[in-house]
């Protein structure tokens, strides 16, 4: 892939290595890049043996939703918030469903992608009478520098900040980039190592302790998002197993989000039927939560 990036700013997170290689240390990936290559997020490049945040400032997608769809059924009900996404993931889902801005590189859809600073964001979030920034549509840790400079003037203004995110982060970075949220929504997309490895090409361990993190040091409001596929990961036995870890670590007062499955690209697995959901949401009540929601059925 060739490096065509339009700005040299320096990323956060990472190592010098021997021959102008870095070691990203910004996931758990720790991808050990050349000169002129990618990382496996498509979004960060060595670029004469430094890292680039190729993504800064170039914003793929900006929208003002309400915070319902994020989704956020339990913080600020009712508010708009001003959502901003980049290109590129840290993880490579082979049932993503929003493959068009995950598995992009910064100038890989052949446009470039104007710059939009931190303040004109924020200019933007007021103009549209928004309560909130959200970081969300691709995965907000590839563009971790940008989100962290928005969510800072952000907090300054008096608006809110909200992180949609997949959890798998790195414990340094975790704790700069979460401290800045006022919500997360954490996808915790099965709870089995398997799973991660072979669909996803990452690891449960770490999106669990960012659930934790979350949870018990920054002490904000946390939502759960779990896609249900069929024949990968809606078991009763894998949703009641992700159930009572949530119970157990987080409480029985977090929301709950089971989401609908559709195929796409590659993977074409059949959509998940309306029937898994109500079952989910069904355990989810047995256990005992009260704040358990369905969504994405069509």
């Amino acid at each position: 892939m060739s490096a065509q990036v339009h700005n040299n700013r320096k990323a956060r997170f990472f190592n010098h290595l021997d021959g102008g290689v870095v070691e990203c240390r910004l996931c758990p990936r720790r991808c050990r890049i050349k000169p002129g290559e990618w990382g496996k997020c498509l979004a960060r490049i060595n670029i004469d043996g430094e890292l680039i945040a190729a993504t800064y400032g170039h914003p793929a997608a900006m929208q003002v939703d309400p915070i319902e769809k994020k989704p956020f059924l339990w913080f600020m009900p009712g508010s708009k918030t001003f959502s901003i996404g980049t290109y590129g993931c840290n993880l490579s889902c082979q049932f993503c469903q929003n493959e068009e801005l995950s598995r992009n590189a910064a100038e890989n859809d052949g446009h470039v992608v104007p710059f939009i600073s931190p303040p004109e964001v924020i200019s933007l979030a007021r103009e549209y009478g928004c309560s909130s920034v959200a970081f969300t549509y691709n995965e907000p840790t590839v563009f971790i520098e940008y989100a962290m400079d928005i969510a800072k003037l952000a907090k300054e203004s008096g608006l809110r900040t909200v992180l949609v995110t997949n959890g798998y982060i790195n414990a340094e970075p975790r704790a700069e980039f979460y401290k800045l949220m006022d919500a997360a929504n954490i996808d915790l997309k099965a709870f089995s190592e398997f799973f991660y490895n072979s669909l996803c090409g990452g690891s449960l361990a770490p999106v669990l302790e960012s659930c934790r993190y979350y949870k018990k040091t920054v002490e904000g409001h946390l939502e759960i998002t779990n896609l249900l596929i069929p024949g990968r990961n809606d078991s009763p036995e894998m949703i009641e197993e992700l159930l009572k870890w949530v119970k157990g670590e987080l409480g029985l007062d977090t929301p709950i989000h089971f989401s609908a499955y559709y195929p796409t690209g590659s993977f074409q697995e059949p959509a998940t039927p309306a029937e898994t959901l109500y079952m989910a949401e069904g355990i989810a009540r047995r256990i005992g939560f009260s704040r358990v929601h369905l969504g994405n059925l069509r």
